[in-house]
């Protein structure tokens, strides 16, 4: 669909998200110490910056104006979720993995053809999404060759046998 405004380039990424957080200890155990991100900076005991693979920061956490605060409402506006884009399978399993170790409770799980994911909630109750791409040529298409995207179930133990 053209808005006649010029499309963004191909290479174009979303860096980075930042988020609020009641308790910057514990979502700091929940991103590293769960989902395995390095912390590559501090600034006292109101935010932290989180990486994957040495990158700057791919998740930033904050207290500055929501420290001891209530999640939002289900019905409130706001973030649906953080999608973290694993590189292949066998990553997805090993964080998998540790989400169930730690207890986490799924939200759900789901094959979009396009990709595979995984849905959780963290501390403060925003959403995340743990998923992998499955190379292009694998995407599902319909005759004309658009996206054939859909949302059926994720065989988890599938996923799981990935690190057996």
């Amino acid at each position: 669909m053209s808005t006649g405004t010029p499309p963004l380039p191909a290479g174009t990424r979303i860096g980075h998200v930042h988020l609020k957080v009641s308790d910057l200890e514990r979502s700091i155990a929940f991103y590293s110490g769960v989902l395995g991100f390095d912390v590559t900076q501090r600034l006292g005991s109101s935010a932290a910056f989180l990486s994957a693979g040495g990158y700057h920061h791919h998740i930033g956490l904050n207290t500055w104006q929501s420290r001891g605060g209530p999640a939002p409402a289900p019905n409130m506006t706001g973030l649906y979720h953080t999608a973290i884009l694993l590189p292949d399978r066998k990553s997805l399993a090993a964080v998998l993995h540790r989400v169930l170790d730690a207890g986490i409770v799924l939200e759900g799980a789901a094959d979009h053809g396009v990709s595979e994911a995984i849905y959780l909630r963290d501390p403060d109750g925003n959403g995340v999404e743990l998923y992998r791409d499955r190379p292009e040529p694998e995407w599902p298409r319909t005759a004309d060759g658009s996206l054939d995207m859909g949302t059926e179930a994720l065989d988890l133990q599938a996923i799981l046998a990935e690190i057996e």
